[in-house]
């Protein structure tokens, strides 16, 4: 018997309907629909012309709604390779041209592609990985330490998907956080300078 493919839809923006391909859940997991669509209820207009940077990239599923919503182009980093393959499918089917898949450690790659982006508002959204694997245990704090080394000018926004049940700090470094929303055992949690 054939496996069947797990699938999630682009929500919003000229893409909208297109069906993307997602890893198996014992990889990633997918956003929720509704939180996605809270997520770009909140930044309405204010993703047109931004570089969105999907930190851990899984399926690219909100990074791809950004680029379907008119971010200028969208950056994402996934490690492990199946996912990666699935993403790379997944912004090849959406605009190849729009989207940057990078296989390999987020908190090594994402510096470098910060560095390299000077005048665009860019939009980091970092979503942990919720199944703490071996070498995992510490993704939160590795994860707000490399928010508190961001010394970009050009960061509009930082957003956290993570496990409601996680303590999320008021401030991080020189973002402060703003709002925060609760979708059962997800929340999204905003933080700006």
């Amino acid at each position: 018997m054939k496996k069947q493919k797990l699938t999630t839809k682009i929500i919003g923006g000229k893409y909208k309907g297109k069906l993307l391909e997602l890893p198996s859940l014992d990889t990633t997991r997918s956003s929720k629909s509704i939180l996605k669509e809270s997520f770009f209820n909140v930044l309405q207009f204010d993703i047109i012309d931004t570089v969105f940077i999907e930190v851990f990239g899984g399926s690219g599923s909100i990074g791809l709604e950004a680029i379907s919503r008119d971010a200028k182009e969208a950056y994402f980093i996934e490690k492990d390779r199946y996912s990666f393959k699935i993403l790379q499918k997944n912004c090849s089917l959406i605009d190849p041209d729009k989207t940057t898949c990078i296989l390999g450690d987020s908190f090594e790659h994402l510096p470098k592609i910060l560095n390299n982006i000077e005048n665009n508002p860019i939009i980091v959204y970092i979503d942990p990985p919720f199944d703490f694997r071996d070498g995992m245990e510490d993704i939160y704090e590795k994860s707000f330490n490399m928010v508190k080394n961001f010394n970009n000018n050009n960061i509009f926004l930082v957003t956290f998907e993570h496990l409601s049940t996680i303590d999320m700090p008021k401030t991080i470094g020189k973002f402060n956080q703003f709002k925060t929303k609760k979708f059962g055992k997800s929340s999204l949690t905003y933080y700006q300078v």
